[in-house]
């Protein structure tokens, strides 16, 4: 099998280094154009589909970059794509080829991706509580999981409130409050025939999860092997040591088959094939082996690893917040098979 990129991935995937090369920030990425390859053509964007979106999120992640693109992009875009009406598209999405930022809301107290929410839709009114929902105060809409659906809703709307909560890679992240706030029909997402569109955007930002979090496994890694390769103990490289190779071959093998889980997934949703158990395998399998793998990483740079303003502390804390949001490893082996 094949699994290098088509053309088209590739093409995406060199504009995204040339940008993140020159400044790597959320500014580069849409002076780059590079939010507006999925957005479609007649909102000023390139309407490029899931794999090509999610090749930019695994890119992303591979430069470290801490920024809005994985909300704007895999909380938000993706989901609207294929959630959302095509005036409802033209709504929502007018803004994000020139750097407006979407995200959504999902998680609630206890529970990571619910499939059945605690917040409730009732007579046109949201009431309820979402937790982690990253850069929502500087989101122009949110995606919000109900009981009843799906729905956007304006951060700025009678009767929400953000409250900031700590994020381990120092990024924007917010507890948000519904209490009582209108939601007209026209904002309630129809989603597909016969899809419930609560699974439906579940799978959709744990693909794009999946996505990223490739591409920050394998960053982390090219960091280390990079390092090794130059920093010298006893007069040879560290990468010359068979306990060094052995460790790095161990994240070298965790960085490959968390791309694969990935790969498989975005393939099958994208081909409009079940999803649901590469998609368990791939929360399972990305909650389970990251975190230890970046705490490989950072034992091989030493002293240098324990430095917050070196780029390791960017990817090993960013997986941390994608681990804490899944809801851990024990949560993510229970839905495997079940």
């Amino acid at each position: 099998m094949d699994f290098s990129l088509d053309e088209g991935q590739q093409a995406v995937a060199d504009v995204v280094t040339s940008a993140l090369e020159r400044d790597n920030s959320w500014d580069a990425l849409v002076s780059g154009g590079v939010v507006a390859f999925g957005v479609p053509e007649r909102l000023g964007g390139d309407g490029l589909g899931l794999p090509e979106i999610t090749t930019s999120l695994t890119e992303i992640g591979r430069h470290g970059t801490v920024s809005p693109a994985l909300a704007t992009l895999g909380f938000g875009l993706i989901p609207l794509l294929d959630l959302a009406s095509d005036e409802q598209q033209d709504r929502f999405l007018a803004g994000v080829a020139k750097g407006g930022v979407l995200t959504a809301a999902l998680n609630e107290p206890g529970s990571a991706l619910q499939e059945r929410p605690a917040t409730k839709l009732s007579d046109g009114r949201l009431s309820g509580t979402k937790v982690g929902v990253p850069y929502a105060a500087q989101a122009d809409w949110l995606v919000v999981s109900t009981d009843a659906g799906v729905v956007v809703v304006s951060p700025k709307a009678d009767g929400v409130t953000l409250v900031q909560t700590p994020a381990a890679n120092g990024s924007d992240e917010y507890v948000v409050t519904f209490a009582d706030v209108a939601v007209p029909q026209s904002d309630v997402l129809p989603g597909s025939a016969g899809t419930d569109p609560v699974h439906r955007l579940n799978q959709l930002v744990l693909a794009s999860i999946g996505a990223f979090a490739a591409g920050l496994v394998a960053g982390a890694l090219r960091l280390t092997a990079d390092y090794v390769a130059k920093r010298e103990q006893f007069g040879r490289p560290l990468s010359t040591f068979q306990t060094v190779a052995a460790q790095l071959a161990e994240v070298y093998i965790a960085s490959r088959t968390i791309a694969l889980a990935s790969t498989s997934v975005i393939w099958r949703l994208s081909e409009g094939r079940d999803a649901d158990a590469d998609l368990e395998v791939l929360g399972y399998w990305l909650t389970s082996q990251a975190p230890p793998n970046m705490q490989t990483c950072h034992h091989l740079h030493g002293g240098m690893g324990m430095d917050i303003t070196y780029p390791m502390n960017r990817y090993y804390s960013t997986v941390k917040d994608l681990t804490r949001f899944l809801g851990g490893p024990a949560y993510r082996l229970d839905l495997v098979g079940a």
